[in-house]
């Protein structure tokens, strides 16, 4: 099965989750493949440019790909992906991104997890934003809420651009990012009420404990659902 995972708003743990997800699963034996198709954030080395977030998802995947293969339009700058590729003389199109797919291995794959960059309405250039490759490739998306203060008002948007774009939010995860958020119940309750879309997992606010810990029944809620 093949989701989608966005944010709801950049910083908010999409790979924590991501690679978390795909960590629970594959304890328990099955096939993972997490892909980063856009990185803007790359440091230099004598392999080429490599970024975090893509190194954490191929760490957590059970089928293992060339860096290429799990991020294709690798950019430098941490700064909006259709800048920085304007910056490097590229262009970013939809078309791009799914040629780009290993479509063989994730097809071997139980659980495929096709991380985002930002939050969700992310331009990519010349007028068209990612949600509209999503909507090509007609993937369920997983929304990631940063739990922080205004995290209702950006998760509530976020659900109903998702929908509004004709996709299907296949459920939600709450990461505490804000250990000293307020009322954390109460703001938990309001989404579970109004986003109508399932509840997938908490993760607390973590230093070094692994996500994975938290999403194991996630994991397996998701994989079933293929």
């Amino acid at each position: 099965m093949i989701y989608f995972v966005t944010g709801t708003d950049t910083e908010v743990g999409k790979t924590r989750v991501t690679a978390g997800l795909l960590s629970a699963a594959r304890r328990e034996g099955i096939q993972t493949l997490g892909l980063k198709p856009i990185a803007a954030g790359c440091d230099t080395t004598p392999e080429g440019l490599r970024n975090d977030d893509a190194l954490a998802l191929m760490a957590a995947s059970s089928v293992s790909l060339p860096y290429e293969a799990i991020n294709p339009i690798a950019l430098a700058p941490p700064i909006a992906p259709h800048i920085a590729a304007a910056q490097a003389g590229q262009t970013i199109t939809a078309a791009r991104l799914s040629e780009a797919l290993p479509r063989a291995a994730m097809a071997s794959a139980d659980l495929c997890l096709v991380e985002g960059a930002g939050g969700w309405r992310l331009p990519i250039g010349q007028g068209a934003t990612l949600p509209q490759w999503v909507q090509a490739e007609g993937w369920p998306v997983i929304l990631v809420v940063g739990m922080k203060l205004g995290c209702l008002n950006h998760a509530l948007l976020s659900a109903e651009a998702v929908r509004a774009d004709g996709l299907k939010l296949a459920g939600w995860v709450a990461n505490r990012v804000d250990p000293a958020m307020r009322h954390y119940d109460e703001n938990l309750a309001t989404l579970a009420e109004m986003l109508a879309a399932p509840l997938l997992a908490e993760v607390p606010y973590l230093e070094g404990e692994a996500a994975a810990d938290h999403l194991g029944p996630a994991a397996r809620r998701l994989t079933a659902a293929g």
